[in-house]
């Protein structure tokens, strides 16, 4: 799918009709939930590329707004340079211009995340991202802003957005003061996948760069938090299998239902809280089998759930129901 031709999207995915032109903002906006994918993986720690279509098909289904591929939740930096490469080319081609892909194209190596990128526009993805370099950090926002310029040269058709997620990657500079800075010398960024509960943050960023910039939200259980502050596309890996639960919440919360979507989103907290007492992404990995669409063990430094942890996790997620409300 082409960036310049797709339609707006609603949060609940649902197609909407584009913006009268003076009215466009000046990036491209994703609106709705964008799953965050998982890198299906056989029982060795070897990419298995034959489960994608079957969870693109799904997902599509479910009425998720995008992908967000070879992120945190795809594993990204622990794969091969030519693993993200496939990976991202069959996540295309399973998509087939369904809905939009955007490509985590990070890396240690700025000159690797440039010839990432240049892979993602040569392959037909609809845009990229990047978190910053973490081994050695930009110790300036100048010197982040000629980091992802310099990626950005690899793919300039496409929108890029800057993956913030301070916890992992430890470069926590302010994001206003980012977006102040990256107006006036980086004004072909496209926006931020914004992963941090530091929700004030992001309100006054969207406050003051809507129009410029588009900020995406990228805390699950913090979802209806983000919609308060003006967040209308979120990425996340729990849409992956829970989508219907979010759609609900955000329809609730559209039609100033406080309470019914305040319930919902209690539901998320509950899931995440079910699943993050074992190591996160190995155990939403074995969601993801419970509920029909296997990925795999997750490859190391992370460890599989054994088979008693599963089982339990399992027992856990049923008593909250969450297999009838997933969907």
């Amino acid at each position: 799918m082409n960036s310049g031709t797709m339609k707006a999207e609603t949060l609940c995915g649902q197609t909407t009709e584009p913006l009268p032109k003076s009215q466009e903002p000046n990036c491209m906006q994703l609106e709705g939930l964008v799953a965050a994918t998982f890198t299906p993986l056989t029982a060795e720690g070897k990419l298995d590329l034959k489960p994608i279509g079957a969870m693109v098909d799904a997902l599509v289904a479910s009425g998720v707004a995008g992908l967000y591929v070879n992120g945190s939740t795809g594993e990204g930096v622990s794969l091969t340079g030519n693993e993200r490469r496939q990976t991202a080319e069959a996540f295309v081609e399973a998509v087939s211009g369904r809905i939009p892909v955007i490509i985590q194209v990070g890396h240690n190596s700025v000159q690797e995340s440039r010839e990432l990128a240049e892979h993602a526009q040569a392959i037909g993805a609809d845009a990229i991202s990047a978190t910053p370099p973490t081994y050695f950090k930009p110790a300036s926002i100048t010197l982040l802003l000629d980091s992802l310029r310099e990626i950005m040269q690899g793919a300039p058709e496409l929108p890029f957005y800057y993956y913030h997620i301070p916890r992992i990657t430890g470069v926590d500079f302010d994001l206003h003061a980012l977006l102040t800075q990256a107006a006036k010398e980086l004004p072909e960024l496209n926006g931020v996948k914004y992963t941090s509960q530091s929700i004030h943050e992001f309100q006054a960023c969207k406050a003051h760069f809507a129009d410029q910039f588009d900020l995406l939200y990228g805390c699950d259980e913090m979802l209806l938090c983000g919609l308060g502050a003006g967040a209308r596309g979120a990425v996340g890996s729990t849409y992956n299998f829970a989508p219907g639960l979010y759609r609900r919440m955000i329809e609730a919360y559209r039609q100033g239902e406080n309470e019914a979507a305040r319930d919902l989103q209690l539901l998320s907290v509950e899931m995440v809280q079910a699943f993050v007492r074992y190591p996160a992404l190995p155990a939403q990995k074995a969601i993801m089998e419970m509920v029909g669409l296997p990925v795999g063990p997750p490859r190391l430094p992370w460890r599989d759930l054994t088979a008693q942890e599963k089982k339990t996790l399992e027992s856990d997620l049923k008593k909250i129901g969450f297999f009838e409300w997933r969907e």
